[in-house]
């Protein structure tokens, strides 16, 4: 399924991938890779709150102060709650960001090889290969709640709103 009018990268419309996920919709699960090559499912999380922080590349201004700012709020959102950003990054280019980059409350993980997230959240450029600017919350029993996808991939998401409806969920 291709989607369009949905997002552009500096102006230009791009396609998306996948179908529109929306809040009240059944999560769909996805294999993403950590630094040290090892599959992460949103399975590997049932029974948590969990904010998806999704990036085109962490080696954007943009995405690193959006991946610093979900690492920063992490920290206070408890135990019950995972914060994951994926990007379509290396693992490789993952583990030097997040050690060079101080993140440690969040896991970072890339969609690289077999961009299975992107296109079963349908978030996946077609024309570039990289994930849309995207923050999805989806609550311990694997319903989406929350869904941004922002309408310019070089724009920041709404953090105030992403935490906002994310504590909601866990407190």
């Amino acid at each position: 399924m291709e989607r369009t009018g949905i997002v552009t990268m500096k102006g230009n419309p791009v396609t998306l991938v996948g179908p529109e996920i929306k809040p009240g919709d059944a999560a769909p699960d996805f294999t993403v890779l950590d630094a040290k090559l090892a599959p992460v499912t949103l399975k590997d999380y049932a029974g948590k709150v969990v904010l998806l922080s999704v990036a085109p590349s962490l080696d954007t201004p943009v995405c690193d102060l959006q991946a610093h700012r979900f690492n920063d709020e992490a920290a206070a959102l408890g135990s019950g709650v995972a914060v994951l950003n994926i990007s379509m990054d290396l693992p490789f280019a993952i583990n030097r960001f997040c050690l060079t980059g101080n993140i440690e409350n969040m896991r970072v993980l890339s969609d690289h090889r077999d961009a299975s997230f992107g296109t079963s959240w349908g978030v996946l450029i077609k024309e570039l290969r990289l994930l849309a600017r995207a923050v999805f919350v989806v609550d311990g029993s694997g319903t989406v709640r929350y869904a941004e996808i922002v309408p310019e991939v070089t724009s920041h998401p709404d953090y105030d709103k992403a935490i906002q409806a994310t504590r909601s969920l866990s407190a």
